[in-house]
């Protein structure tokens, strides 16, 4: 059984056993039809992957694993806030007529900020930090820029992540306020994971922990039949993880850069409604 699963199955059981409705409150999520969308949701859930042991991606359905590495990518190497730039359409609904998201995501892993070494981004002084100073306990990317708030079209659900290296070893925390358990979940975690093994790779380091800590995990109403039945499936094994161990430099992975070799998963035959 993929560990994915397992933590998949784990949480959703406690959010449909033990979560909180907010079925008598005001929500600002919409369903396409207008209908508020509510939730099933638990505060704080913390999971922990061992990227040295198992590639953590579900196999009670398909995650599109070069899809999420494309919106990764988007984000961390392009630092990207434009749709024109993403070869897919999960942003579109957030995008305005020129197909900016705002100050969001990319945009905020862009700026240039002056340390005593020099002007760097975030995503370069991070890649700097891991070559230069692996003990470091400040190694940290942050999205949730309050001063740029109002001008993003989505705020960052996963806005946050804390590198640590020990024994040559890069863990990871990936903070996020707000999970969509069934769409999302699994999603950021393999991106995250990538995003671990591939800046391991460029520093010289293995991939070690990714930690994930949401803040507020939620399975929206008309989600609940599709996980209850999700959740009964039996998982397979983990796939196997590759990574072209030829590329050094962080600039130059591309989806293609990412495989599995041996993937089994179930097919999901309904779709899934999204909430926006």
């Amino acid at each position: 059984m993929s560990y994915a699963d397992k933590v998949f199955i784990k949480n959703c059981e406690d959010i449909l056993s033990n979560g909180y409705s907010d079925e008598n409150e005001s929500v600002r999520a919409r369903w396409e039809d207008g209908t508020p969308a509510h939730t099933m949701r638990k505060f704080a859930i913390v999971n922990r992957y061992d990227l040295s042991k198992e590639f953590p991606i579900m196999t009670l359905r398909r995650t599109a694993l070069k899809t999420t590495v494309k919106e990764l990518l988007w984000i961390w190497q392009k630092k990207s806030n434009n749709i024109h730039d993403l070869d897919s359409h999960i942003w579109d609904a957030w995008a305005d007529e020129n197909g900016s998201i705002g100050k969001a995501y990319g945009y905020q892993l862009g700026i240039k900020h002056k340390y005593a070494e020099g002007m760097f981004d975030q995503v370069d002084r991070v890649l700097y930090d891991l070559k230069h100073n692996p003990a470091s306990r400040r190694i940290i990317t942050n999205l949730y820029n309050h001063a740029d708030l109002s001008e993003m079209r989505l705020y960052p659900c996963a806005y946050s992540v804390t590198f640590n290296v020990s024994g040559g070893r890069l863990n990871a925390i990936l903070n996020q306020r707000s999970q969509d358990m069934l769409t999302a979940n699994n999603w950021n975690v393999c991106q995250y994971a990538v995003l671990v093994h591939m800046l391991a790779q460029v520093s010289g380091l293995e991939a070690g922990e990714l930690v994930h800590v949401i803040a507020d995990a939620h399975i929206y109403d008309r989600h609940i039949p599709i996980v209850k039945e999700l959740i009964k499936k039996q998982p397979y094994d983990a796939p196997i993880f590759h990574l072209d161990a030829s590329v050094t430099d962080f600039y130059k992975f591309t989806k293609d850069s990412v495989s599995l070799e041996n993937y089994n998963y179930h097919e999901l035959n309904c779709k899934i409604p999204v909430a926006v």
